[in-house]
């Protein structure tokens, strides 16, 4: 029994060291992001982002001044989008579609200052980052919008589900209050998905995970040994799944190419459960922000991976990760 008690205190200790690892990680990335995206906000950066997006609003059959939300959402993060969306003056309501294309560009394009220098720790380039989920949110909006348009379908008034009471708290205080709390979640997170990925390989059922997702990961062309880390960041958040994907490139458990293609995937499906519930709040329609975007990200990452440059990955970890090793 002492045997067993000692046992399991030194794997505690080896799970807290091993999550305290990946969290200062992710601290070290995301807390100057927030600075800079507050700093640029304040400076009127939204406003400025909004202006250029304007002329995609129209191609995508959206009114010019949605462009706010979601340069709001692409600096910030959904949360904030949806307060701008619900405070904006709209001379008419959305119909569905056009709440629907809103909802695809949100969710594939948000928080792309905290996200994208989290994805650069795992050695995948801002450039990248920027072509696959801006891209990739205006081809889904584009097909999305021609879609609903050619089959003359969702085309009657939104119904917002929900609407927030009070304004928008743009007080330096109450935005940096919001940050404490939201970087302090993120470690007993973290602590609790390791130890699940533990316990999931003690039980063999890390093994049943691979067989079922090979499948999908053939096509998206991710190794195996990612499954974990996109089941994870597919339900959770890229976050989450970049924090464990630096654990897993420490360890030499995962190549180049899988690191790219998973944070690819990632970038375009993750969070799917939260977010798209959120979008739905917004009148939204289901058919679009899940179904058409789980289908379009599998299918757009499978394209990516047949890429030549791609295929020449290296398989070595990166330099980013070797210095904080």
């Amino acid at each position: 029994m002492t045997n067993v008690l000692k046992r399991l205190g030194q794997e505690g200790r080896q799970l807290f060291l091993e999550t305290a690892k990946v969290y200062w990680t992710l601290l070290k990335v995301m807390v100057p992001a927030l600075i800079i995206v507050k700093l640029l906000d304040m400076m009127g950066g939204t406003k400025i982002l909004a202006q250029l997006l304007s002329p995609f609003m129209q191609l995508l059959g959206l009114p010019d001044t949605i462009g706010l939300v979601w340069a709001a959402t692409l600096l910030t993060n959904m949360y904030t989008g949806m307060l701008v969306f619900f405070n904006l003056p709209l001379e008419q309501p959305l119909t569905i579609a056009q709440a629907t294309v809103l909802g695809c560009l949100m969710l594939l394009a948000h928080s792309l200052p905290i996200e994208g220098a989290v994805a650069k720790t795992v050695g995948v380039n801002w450039r990248a980052t920027l072509t696959i989920r801006i891209g990739g949110a205006l081809l889904l909006g584009t097909l999305v919008n021609l879609s609903y348009r050619y089959f003359d379908i969702l085309q009657e008034p939104s119904v917002m589900l929900w609407r927030p009471e009070g304004t928008l708290d743009t007080s330096f205080s109450g935005w940096a209050l919001n940050q404490i709390q939201t970087l302090l979640w993120i470690f007993p997170i973290i602590l609790s998905l390791l130890g699940i990925l533990r316990l999931l390989r003690l039980l063999g059922i890390e093994r049943l995970i691979h067989f079922l997702l090979f499948p999908v990961l053939r096509v998206l062309g991710i190794g195996k040994a990612a499954a974990n880390v996109t089941v994870i960041g597919t339900v959770l958040g890229l976050t989450f799944g970049a924090g464990l994907l630096i654990r897993e490139a420490k360890s030499g458990h995962i190549s180049q190419r899988d690191i790219f293609l998973t944070l690819g995937f990632l970038g375009v499906c993750h969070s799917v459960i939260e977010d798209t519930m959120l979008v739905m709040l917004m009148g939204a329609d289901l058919s679009g922000v899940l179904w058409a975007r789980l289908i379009f990200s599998v299918v757009f990452i499978g394209c990516i991976a047949r890429l030549s440059f791609v295929r020449r990955k290296s398989t070595e970890i990166p330099a980013e990760l070797v210095n904080q090793g």
